[in-house]
């Protein structure tokens, strides 16, 4: 890796309209991510963590929209790119695996020919050649009889099956930046350990970055060397993932690593109910006042309530948003 991040994002603001106002749904969001690293984004469904990779692709639609900062890439600011930039971009040099394949994918085509489809518009392949190559892509995400399930349209498959169309898609043109979101939905334990390995082969041989988000915070440790959590459109906690499952600064953070399930002896002999933070995301229209953990946590005092934290540095690396880390 070198030290030149391949994706800089610095003050992402994105922005919910609701009529005649405008709510930030993600606010203040800074990140970067180097060659052949993988980053991590955890937190719960409604954190942000989805539309904030749909606006790395240029991908908001309204009522999204994004209200403030910067995403580079490769040095270069991306979101004032015209339609025809954009799509050489995406597909070939950042690609996106996304959470929910039926609807990412095209019902009026088969499978096999929006797999080609990537390497005649970016590899300049005749059709031909680029369906011989779709055959090859699923065959590498382990896809059984690949050879006939070219011809399949999204319907006539499972939803695991899709999601591995979709990962071949992703991962046809070998692009510099992955953006996986819940990139293993769907595929039974076997096929995710063996669709992770390929992405980290992926990562290796052509020192791709990968932007990995999941709710499996046992995936994140194996696959991530550093990890943001993000809670309430704003990134609480980012360090280096040994860190971050060692001693969570945040008590988010905190809340979400003890609610992971103790196995063997440790969940024998040890506490017998999981642990849950209690409580719910809010809703983007009404983020409350001060820290936006503040309702949900057990250590706040006044301050919280009042005021909203600053990002801190720390002293071994990253950053917390929260008064009373120390």
């Amino acid at each position: 890796m070198t030290d030149q991040p391949l994706l800089e994002v610095e003050n992402l603001r994105i922005d919910l309209s609701v009529g005649e106002r405008r709510f930030a749904a993600v606010e203040d969001v800074s990140f970067s991510i180097r060659r052949g690293e993988t980053y991590g984004l955890v937190g719960e469904s409604g954190c942000g963590k989805s539309i904030t990779t749909l606006a790395l692709m240029g991908l908001l639609k309204p009522p999204l929209s994004i209200g403030g900062g910067t995403i580079r890439f490769e040095g270069r600011e991306i979101q004032g790119l015209g339609p025809s930039e954009l799509r050489k971009l995406r597909g070939d040099r950042i690609s996106m695996i996304f959470q929910e394949p039926m609807t990412a994918l095209n019902p009026l085509q088969p499978v096999g020919r929006q797999i080609a489809e990537m390497f005649v518009l970016h590899r300049g392949a005749s059709w031909s050649d680029a369906r011989r190559q779709a055959v090859e892509a699923l065959a590498s995400v382990k896809v059984p009889a690949p050879e006939r399930r070219v011809k399949d349209y999204p319907h006539q498959l499972s939803g695991g099956m899709r999601q591995r169309v979709m990962i071949a898609i992703a991962l046809a043109c070998g692009p510099d930046l992955l953006l996986a979101d819940e990139p293993t939905t769907a595929l039974d334990v076997t096929v995710q350990a063996e669709i992770l390995d390929l992405i980290r082969e992926l990562s290796a041989a052509k020192g791709t970055a990968v932007l990995m988000i999941s709710h499996d915070l046992g995936l994140i440790a194996n696959m991530c060397r550093r990890v943001g959590v993000m809670y309430a459109g704003r990134l609480v906690e980012e360090r280096a993932a040994a860190d971050v499952f060692k001693s969570p600064s945040h008590p988010y953070t905190g809340g979400l690593v003890a609610s992971l399930p103790l196995l063997g002896a440790r969940g024998r002999h040890g506490q017998k109910k999981l642990n849950e933070i209690a409580g719910v995301v809010p809703p983007v229209t009404a983020f409350p006042a001060g820290c936006r953990f503040n309702p949900r946590c057990g250590a706040r005092t006044d301050i919280c309530e009042r005021q909203d934290p600053d990002a801190t540095p720390l002293d071994g690396g990253g950053l917390v948003r929260c008064h009373h880390h120390a």
